[in-house]
């Protein structure tokens, strides 16, 4: 399972990280990002030791969200070295997530 990520966790989960990051902005009520989350989840089996996968629930945490200019979710976003490397705005295929931190590996 992708790790919860929240405002207060997000400078040190994900800023802070010494592996890449991939957060998957989302919120319970979107379809879509319904069928993003089990591709997350996957990802964060298949990529554990090597890549921190979380998600950010963009009712609950909104500073991230809008820092990022977040506007449309599902938005999964791909962090290296503190800085956004990649960006995925709506679904999107497993195989383009993985590639993008196949890139980072």
């Amino acid at each position: 399972m992708a790790l919860a990520i929240t405002d207060a966790t997000f400078e040190e989960v994900v800023l802070k990280s010494d592996k890449p990051v991939m957060v998957d902005f989302w919120a319970a009520w979107c379809g879509p990002c319904r069928m993003v989350g089990p591709i997350i989840d996957e990802l964060s089996t298949e990529y554990e030791g090597k890549v921190v996968i979380g998600k950010v629930d963009v009712d609950a945490n909104q500073e991230f969200a809008a820092k990022y200019g977040v506007r449309n979710i599902p938005t999964v976003l791909v962090f290296h070295n503190g800085e956004v490397v990649g960006k995925q705005v709506g679904v999107a295929p497993k195989q383009t997530y993985a590639d993008s931190l196949d890139a980072l590996l």
